[in-house]
């Protein structure tokens, strides 16, 4: 079992620029903070219903305080801020991403997700050995043609992630993917731990997994709720 690097081809370059948007950075480092509160605040806002930031902050009360204070703190996401400044932070950067063009914000979504779960691997894994848009090839396998969004390349516990915004992204080419790379690492007795990480309510995800015929019983779901395992010692948190 080895990694490659993607084929720099148009879709590559493309993404990358979306990738390199200062947007998806500060979003991923905001929600890398943030409470499931924030993060469910955040996902009903980027999905573009309105961009009317009151109405936001009267659906969460508990974010934003019976007089919330409009506009974005200078030092939210900075250590010390308070809760307020950062919800006003996400609120901001959310905002941000619901203003964009439909086929764009599906795009910068994603980037944000692959960004998070990358972010958050970096606080139990060495940061050299978190590497994005990788192929894994095998001897004698035809290699997949989409890379995995983010892997951890540590000798001995080696692990692939795709990323979703939401869970309608789980489908049967996914579940396949992953599950044919931990059975081909097995076959070459390396060890390969596969998830799919979704910035969606566990339920949703579920229901929708459910309704696969493909093999997941070995892939984990990170579901938004379980965000924070990502960072927790042990490979893929568990």
């Amino acid at each position: 079992m080895r990694f490659q690097d993607a084929a720099r081809d148009g879709r590559a370059v493309v993404y990358a620029a979306i990738q390199g948007d200062p947007l998806v950075a500060r979003a991923a480092e905001l929600l890398s903070q943030a409470s499931q509160a924030e993060r469910i605040l955040a996902r009903a806002v980027m999905n573009g219903e309105s961009t009317e930031a009151d109405r936001w902050r009267r659906m969460f009360p508990t974010l934003f305080g019976p007089a919330p204070v409009a506009g974005e703190a200078s030092a939210a996401g900075e250590p010390g801020c308070s809760a307020l400044e950062r919800s006003e932070a996400i609120l901001t950067a959310s905002l941000a991403v619901a203003e964009r063009g439909e086929q764009v914000r599906s795009q910068v979504r994603g980037a944000i997700v692959e960004e998070l779960t990358a972010r958050l691997l970096a606080r139990r894994s060495p940061a050299a050995a978190i590497r994005r848009e990788r192929r894994i090839l095998f001897d004698g396998v035809p290699a997949e043609i989409h890379p995995y969004d983010v892997t951890v390349e540590v000798s001995g516990s080696f692990e692939a992630f795709d990323c979703k915004w939401g869970a309608r992204g789980i489908n049967a080419d996914v579940l396949y993917q992953l599950d044919d790379a931990r059975t081909h690492a097995f076959d070459e007795e390396e060890p390969l731990r596969v998830a799919i990480v979704v910035f969606d309510a566990e339920r949703s995800c579920r229901i929708r997994l459910e309704a696969q015929t493909a093999p997941y019983a070995q892939t984990r779901l990170v579901a938004l709720e379980q965000l924070d395992s990502l960072a927790r010692p042990g490979p893929a948190g568990q």
